[in-house]
């Protein structure tokens, strides 16, 4: 929970007086680390600390590689796989005893680093740090017993991270990297790895670190040639490295299914204590084959399993590319995945499966947000090997009692591909914000250049955020004369971007061939703005079929709504107030599934005061209301202004925080929903001109992206509509990705069908 505004001013002198306290000068406190939170392989968790005798957490800001490192070693492990945040491994209780840590990598505590001071944080419980140590313990260290579950110990010495280096040229051009000598980072020194009884289980293996979902079978003969002729060249000094044994990685076997090298017995050094590492063998070569997302031409991924095991995955709400809820498509509808049992395995499974490598982070406790629909699956075992999620044993969610408070969710390891060296964000008031420039070429060379800010938009703004690594945009700014550019960027060099909003960098959209930009860039250059975490609204496809009906309203109890132009047209032209007009009325429930709370662009300052009604207007038009022939032509329409845009009920645990009375703050909290009852006004179609006859209804929510989500691709709910002229049948509600495409095409194709359209 976000600390109330209230309390911070009590605070900052407190942080201001107690800036930075470097404990270098003076012996560090004595202190205790341990990993907590929800059970999973040995070495990863929340980290905690205990301090006076209480135990208590650190906080994410600042914390980095280097504090993960020193943590990892102080708790008994040799080195750190990676860190966490945004407590991935729960929420902690207790004090925060640490903020801002910096440190260099060589403490020997962390409580010799850097940071705020014990007890001195900024920070909630939902900003908690965790590391992912190595399996192998050092030596004589003592048992970690705070942590559940367990890995087996594994002999040898852990590897940091893992490298190609491209040997031949067409390999050193291309991007990403796919093929190359394996290179281990150990103890901070890169290492080559030897190839005598190298596998493809190993390189299976590495190539899942580097993004991969597939290894490629590569004949090393000419590459051997090329390692012969460098020992036997008088200036190359790889006779000489290759005779020593800290040149080498001398043995690694892996069985395919790990999701880090580290995880695989290693022999550094040669067993017996003067024996020659590799004496007669060469680095070992390796060649990955990218999933089509990363690969330059247009090939789908094909699978090898049977059609029948094949379930299609998803990633939704994740802020950066591989990364999100998973989703699965099981009996033509998308559902979740229960966390039970959720471990690295199975979600190594999904990422490769969508074209990722391994996965980095088996995440648990809906921490990509909360799924809207079924629960497909619980307590998901997979051994690694398989290609598809559907080959995995699983359970029926329903027998275990999962709720979407359990959605699972993955962290892949994806290809480096060098996008973000290609865009900058300049002149912004903090790095998540600014004018975009792009580096493209320009009649032959690489030139840094503005972007004609006409026409831009979200999902534009969206890609360019994607590509800088900052999540998600907030605003696409088509002026921005407020901020300053970079001189050497003053050129227009991109006009007419389109995007999908699916696109890893903004030179993967559309554009203008040859430069058109009559407003000329400067003032009118594309500019974004950032930011971590994003709304996604989502509409109740049930409940609008449940609470449909119809009604004919008098004339005399419409003035407010014809006045905001809820009615059709023909209602112009009527006898006021004498008649009535005929409405398709329903309630709409829209959830909140995001990550964070949905607010109206414009502050309560702007917002439109309606007399008539008595309400202000803080988004002109929320939701469009259309009713569609089988062909798609619209025959009505409405449409809902979000007069009072509140948290009508959460779930149980989360706190109502916007309401709507008092001119209160309007707005929509993670998790929560906002519902329209269907009596009141302008929560309809007017159907008054319609004839009878099988329609689609349709709604959608935030239709002209005014506010950013996460996801605009599930805004649209769609039914099917039987009218006879006195009654009306909605069934079939779904949102646009809620069932696959065949499911939905079917329905499309039986409707036609029925209605003599084909």
């Amino acid at each position: 929970m976000v600390m109330p505004a209230a309390a911070r001013p009590i605070l900052l002198p407190l942080v201001l007086l107690l800036c930075w306290v470097a404990p270098s000068g003076q012996e560090p406190a004595p202190v205790q680390l341990r990993l907590a939170g929800p059970r999973g392989p040995a070495g990863e968790g929340r980290l905690e600390v205990l301090y006076q005798g209480r135990w208590g957490t650190v906080c994410d800001d600042g914390f980095d590689f280097h504090a993960a490192t020193v943590a990892c070693r102080q708790l008994g492990y040799t080195a750190a796989v990676t860190w966490t945040h945004s407590a991935t491994y729960g929420q902690g209780e207790g004090p925060i005893w640490m903020d801002n840590v910096r440190c260099g990598g060589s403490e020997g505590s962390l409580a010799e680093c850097v940071h705020n001071g014990w007890g001195t944080s900024d920070c909630h419980h939902g900003e908690d740090a965790g590391v992912v140590c190595s399996g192998q313990r050092l030596p004589g260290s003592p048992p970690q017993a705070t942590i559940s579950g367990h890995l087996g110990e594994v002999p040898g010495l852990s590897l940091e991270e893992v490298r190609l280096k491209p040997i031949l040229a067409r390999a050193k051009l291309s991007m990403p990297v796919t093929e190359g000598a394996v290179e281990v980072k150990h103890n901070g020194r890169w290492r080559q790895v030897c190839d005598a009884g190298w596998t493809r289980n190993n390189s299976r293996v590495v190539c899942g670190m580097l993004g991969f979902p597939r290894e490629k079978h590569i004949n090393t003969s000419f590459y051997r040639k090329l390692w012969n002729m460098k020992l036997k060249d008088p200036n190359s000094s790889l006779k000489a490295l290759s005779q020593k044994n800290s040149f080498w990685v001398h043995k690694v076997r892996c069985q395919g299914t790990e999701p880090h090298l580290a995880r695989c017995p290693t022999q550094v050094a040669p067993p017996a204590p003067r024996q020659q590492a590799c004496p007669h063998g060469m680095h070992a070569i390796v060649s990955c084959l990218p999933g089509p997302t990363f690969q330059k031409g247009t090939g789908k991924g094909r699978s090898k399993t049977s059609p029948g095991k094949v379930l299609p995955v998803r990633l939704r709400a994740g802020t950066h590319a591989g990364e999100g809820r998973v989703e699965v498509l099981r009996h033509g509808q998308w559902g979740t995945v229960c966390d039970k049992q959720w471990d690295l395995a199975a979600a190594s499974v999904v990422c490769r499966q969508l074209g990722y490598g391994t996965a980095k982070q088996a995440l648990v406790g809906a921490q990509m947000g909360q799924g809207l629909g079924p629960i497909h699956m619980s307590e998901v075992r997979c051994t690694g090997h398989e290609q598809s999620l559907g080959e995995c044993r699983f359970q029926d969610a329903e027998q275990s009692g999962c709720r979407h408070e359990a959605d699972a969710a993955v962290r892949c390891h994806v290809p480096h591909m060098d996008f973000q060296t290609q865009v900058r964000l300049a002149g912004g008031r903090s790095p998540e914000e600014g004018v975009v420039e792009v580096l493209v070429p320009v009649q032959g060379r690489l030139q840094w250049g503005a972007v004609c800010g006409a026409q831009w938009g979200l999902n534009e703004a969206m890609v360019v955020c994607r590509q800088l690594g900052l999540g998600f945009a907030s605003h696409a700014l088509q002026e921005t004369w407020y901020w300053a550019g970079s001189p050497d960027a003053a050129q227009v060099v991109m006009s007419g971007v389109r995007c999908a909003g699916t696109e890893l960098a903004l030179q993967q959209c559309q554009r203008h061939g040859p430069v058109h930009c009559p407003s000329g860039g400067g003032r009118f250059s594309a500019g974004v703005t950032c930011t971590a975490h994003a709304p996604d609204l989502v509409m109740n496809a049930r409940l609008v079929q449940e609470t449909a009906y119809l009604e004919d309203r008098p004339l005399e109890l419409l003035y407010c709504a014809h006045e905001e132009r809820c009615l059709s047209r023909s209602a112009d032209h009527m006898h006021w107030p004498y008649g009535h007009r005929r409405l398709l009325r329903f309630s709409s429930q829209i959830h909140n599934l995001g990550r964070a709370d949905f607010r109206p662009k414009m502050g309560r300052h702007a917002w439109t005061w309606h007399q008539c009604h008595r309400h202000f207007h803080s988004i002109e038009v929320f939701t469009h209301y259309d009713l569609l022939t089988l062909n798609g032509s619209k025959v009505a329409e409405g449409h809902k202004a979000s007069f009072c845009l509140e948290d009508t009920n959460c779930p149980e645990g989360l706190q109502r925080r916007f309401a709507c009375a008092n001119f209160g703050e309007q707005g929509v909290s993670v998790g929560c929903w906002d519902t329209y009852r269907h009596d009141i006004d302008c929560q309809w179609i007017d159907i008054t001109d319609v004839p009878p006859g099988s329609y689609t209804f349709q709604v959608v929510v935030n239709p002209k992206h005014e506010v950013a989500e996460s996801d605009f691709s599930n805004n649209v709910m769609r039914c099917r509509c039987k009218y006879d002229g006195q009654r009306v049948w909605m069934h079939g509600c779904h949102t646009s990705d809620a069932y696959g495409a065949d499911v939905v095409n079917d329905l499309e194709r039986q409707e036609r069908l029925a209605n003599n359209l084909v």
